[in-house]
């Protein structure tokens, strides 16, 4: 009997033994979890511990944010208010919220004009007194041609539009702070927030001084081309080929109302172009870094003896008074290649990812079919927190705005190139071939405007051009009859031409550029094909 009580025993203290040691090791189990969990929390404690039916992880109080938008020009603007539109939660934060004061981004080609409609955004260029531009004029050594943009497929309103720039982006940020969902604050981005590998938000100093955090599953970074954020986003190989020297002419006739004007001058371009009904902007090209010095007057120097003489006669006195009121303004030029290191949680948009030179005026553009193309592809997803998928498939918009970004990065690098003097022999009879081909109007001068404008971005089409200007530049050499001379400038011609064109597109991407349907990155979020005028660009020459 004593042997069953003792039996009975020894299995109370095993069942309690085995119970505590249970208890023990479950507790313990979930205490891990819990740890991981807190580890694993990329968002602050004030995020929702409740569900949500789309799996969001949002605060409490509502104030969630969907996407951060570092930068309130023009990209990111125009981005807040399509996100927004879209019921995105936006928060944008931007280093000054007052008017800009720029002498670049001042004039919308009509493709860029396009795409604002597009966006909803074209009520932005009322009551800035914008002006319509119809199309170019080219001068040079005392000829002109009137090269008018190819409407004949669009709305007559389609007219590109110049504008003070700081106007434009006032009433952009006035159009996106309407709007509900839409955060507009004052702030310095300092860095952005990452952990293993994937942002999830910036860190930025705020008005007040403040050192504050903010979050969100997407921060798209778009701060212009002073950027200190792209490092990490991209790989950017910034050139500096000129500067703009910046001018405002006042109660002055241009020779061809509504229109820009390009002289052909030495050593570089000069553009005009209105930017309200008694203003116009005059921005002088000056190749490399180093400019006269406007505090000694050097540069009011160069303007005056250097530049005024080639001025057309209906300019000239505006122009001389314009630098005699001193101010003058300057600018460097940046050219930017697209490289980007796609990274979750984060993507670049407008002059902080890509930037060209901007004498064709093309960066509008750009950044505007870029927001279309972005647009387009977050439409479709309901939950942004997914960073490895949404970084996979966001992967495709580095891909699908190349048809349009390449085609208006390589048309500016190739032009200003075409455009400014050389020693070079070949390089000059280009310049002096490019000017008579589009003089010689009808298709010769729409296939290339078309380009130009944004209202046909197809890089075929640009090629037949180039090399259009190219062979009409030997044909000029070889009539009325050859010589040794002008058969060796020939030869050097058609070996330069590809020499101006290739390392653009080279450093553009080949493979992107012309063998899109073998990037894997174009079928995650296919987009409608860019349809070229080629066809038409052929037939038409007959």
């Amino acid at each position: 009997m004593s042997v069953i009580h003792q039996h009975v025993l020894w299995t109370f203290f095993a069942s309690l033994f085995g119970f505590v040691l249970l208890y023990t090791l479950r507790r313990t189990n979930n205490s891990n979890a819990n740890k991981r969990k807190t580890k694993k929390m990329t968002f602050p404690q004030e995020c929702a511990k409740e569900s949500f039916p789309d799996g969001e992880c949002r605060p409490v109080n509502g104030s969630g944010t969907d996407v951060i938008i570092v930068g309130a020009g023009v990209a990111g603007t125009a981005l807040a208010y399509t996100l927004a539109k879209d019921g995105r939660r936006v928060h944008v934060i931007e280093r000054d919220l007052t008017e800009p004061d720029r002498i670049v981004g001042e004039l919308l080609q009509p493709g860029g004009y396009l795409k604002l409609i597009e966006l909803g955004l074209e009520d932005c260029l009322e009551e800035i007194d914008a002006q319509r531009v119809l199309g170019y004029a080219l001068f040079k050594d005392g000829k002109n041609a009137r090269l008018s943009y190819p409407f004949e497929k669009f709305n007559s309103d389609a007219a590109g539009r110049s504008f003070h720039n700081g106007r434009f982006i006032r009433r952009m940020r006035e159009k996106a702070a309407t709007l509900s969902n839409v955060q507009l604050e004052q702030g310095t981005v300092t860095s952005l927030l990452e952990e293993n590998g994937v942002v999830r938000g910036v860190q930025y100093k705020s008005k007040d001084g403040q050192q504050q955090k903010a979050y969100a599953p997407l921060t798209v970074v778009c701060d212009g081309c002073f950027s200190n954020l792209r490092r990490t986003l991209c790989n950017p190989k910034v050139d500096v080929p000129s500067c703009f020297v910046g001018l405002v002419l006042e109660n002055c006739q241009l020779p061809f109302a509504n229109h820009g004007h390009v002289i052909l001058a030495d050593p570089s371009p000069i553009l005009f172009y209105p930017i309200s009904s008694t203003e116009v902007r005059c921005l002088v090209d000056v190749p490399g870094q180093k400019l006269p010095s406007v505090a000694t007057g050097e540069m009011a120097s160069y303007l005056k003896t250097v530049v005024a003489p080639q001025i057309p006669s209906e300019l000239h006195d505006a122009f001389i008074s314009a630098v005699y009121k001193g101010n003058i303004r300057t600018m460097p030029n940046r050219s930017m290649p697209a490289d980007p290191h796609p990274t979750p949680g984060a993507l670049l948009i407008g002059d902080a990812f890509n930037m060209r030179h901007p004498l064709t005026g093309g960066g509008m553009i750009v950044a505007l079919s870029d927001i279309v193309v972005l647009r387009d592809l977050l439409k479709p997803l309901r939950n942004l927190n997914d960073a490895g998928s949404l970084s996979k498939y966001l992967e495709s918009f580095y891909t699908l705005r190349k048809p349009v970004a390449s085609t208006i990065n390589t048309l500016a690098g190739a032009l200003y190139k075409v455009f400014s003097v050389s020693p070079d022999p070949a390089r000059k009879e280009m310049r002096q071939a490019c000017f008579d081909y589009l003089s010689l109007g009808g298709i010769f001068s729409t296939g290339p405007v078309a380009l130009l404008s944004g209202l046909n971005p197809c890089l075929l089409s640009l090629f037949l051009h180039f090399f259009a200007v190219a062979i009409y530049g030997v044909g000029r050499l070889l009539l009325p009859y050859p010589s040794p001379r002008r058969m060796w400038i020939d030869s050097l011609l058609l070996h330069g031409a590809p020499g101006i064109i290739f390392p653009i597109i080279k450093a553009e991407g080949v493979r992107q550029t012309f063998l899109l349907a073998t990037v894997p990155a174009y079928y995650r979020a296919r987009a409608p094909p860019i349809k070229c005028d080629i066809y038409k660009d052929i037939t038409n020459i007959e």
